[in-house]
């Protein structure tokens, strides 16, 4: 049996450094905002054939000096662009790069515009609100649900204080992978839009489930352990570690295909549910129930 719980000071000391390094990053550097939070123009197009590879429309956008590109196809010959500049000059030549990518193919291939519009700051402001609204919202729900979900466990650590454990972990975890795109922005430029909102969204969730299990196997043998509290919590630690590691390992995987073999659109979609599932997992075995001993030790 693995002495977890029994080295929780160096779990404690490992997490205190993320998150110290993580916090210290945001703070000088901050995070790249893309177009969802900064504003700028939306454009649809649409080819009479065939539209041209995603790649190579990149390719020959960089050159203008487009920033913040965003290329999402919508049929077989239509394609909505965002981009940061919103300057009319900025518009014609990205109007006239896409026409010729389009008769570089074929040379009746032309190219329609259908929508071009200037999405300005102030939406970009609206949807950062609401981004911190929804994780304090879903934070609030999980601390109520496994209250709830908890209110016949009392001794020798309330009910709520599960929920709070739960937490603490949950934003160990948003913080660092924050901490990781402020440094991803500084030195590599990697733009966060409304895609990382959802994928910290998503790690809550996860994390969340998977600090539950670990949880689950203390209540359940609380009342039948002929242990201590640490050592109940060991032991349904090393009952679970291997479904947890297992099932992560797996979930890992296929996000490490998305980030080396996917698209650029989803590319960082996916870096950020990495950082976010491997240190969701790493906290709900080495700090939520560490946290709870120390809640015990504290009431003592």
């Amino acid at each position: 049996m693995y002495r977890i719980i029994q080295k929780r000071k160096l779990w404690f000391t490992i997490s205190s450094t993320l998150i110290v390094a993580s916090i210290v990053a945001y703070a000088m550097w901050g995070l790249n905002l893309g177009i969802d939070f900064t504003g700028g123009s939306l454009m649809e197009v649409k080819y009479t054939q065939s539209a041209p590879d995603i790649e190579k429309i990149r390719q020959e956008l960089e050159k203008i000096d487009i920033k913040s590109l965003s290329i999402q196809p919508t049929s077989d010959s239509g394609i909505i662009l965002r981009f940061q500049n919103t300057e009319e000059e900025k518009h014609q030549a990205v109007k006239e790069k896409m026409s010729a990518l389009g008769l570089a193919i074929d040379g009746k291939n032309t190219l329609e515009e259908n929508r071009f519009e200037a999405v300005g700051p102030s939406v970009g402001k609206e949807l950062a609100r609401n981004a911190r609204v929804s994780i304090l919202v879903v934070i609030l729900a999980i601390i109520a649900y496994v209250a709830w979900a908890f209110r016949k466990v009392s001794r020798p650590v309330a009910s709520w204080k599960y929920g709070l454990a739960a937490v603490i972990a949950l934003l160990h975890d948003v913080i660092i992978v924050i901490g990781v795109f402020s440094v991803l922005g500084h030195f590599y430029g990697i733009e966060v839009n409304s895609a990382f909102v959802a994928a910290l969204l998503t790690v809550l969730g996860y994390s969340v489930n998977d600090t539950i299990v670990v949880f689950d196997r203390i209540r359940e043998r609380l009342p039948k352990s002929d242990q201590d509290f640490e050592g109940t919590i060991n032991t349904s630690l090393n009952q679970t570690l291997m479904r947890s590691l297992y099932t992560s390992t797996t979930v890992l995987l296929v996000l490490l295909s998305i980030i080396i073999w996917g698209g650029a659109s989803i590319k960082y979609f996916a870096v950020a549910l990495f950082v976010g599932i491997f240190f969701g997992t790493y906290s709900s075995i080495f700090l939520a129930s560490p946290i709870l001993l120390w809640f015990q030790k504290i009431k003592k």
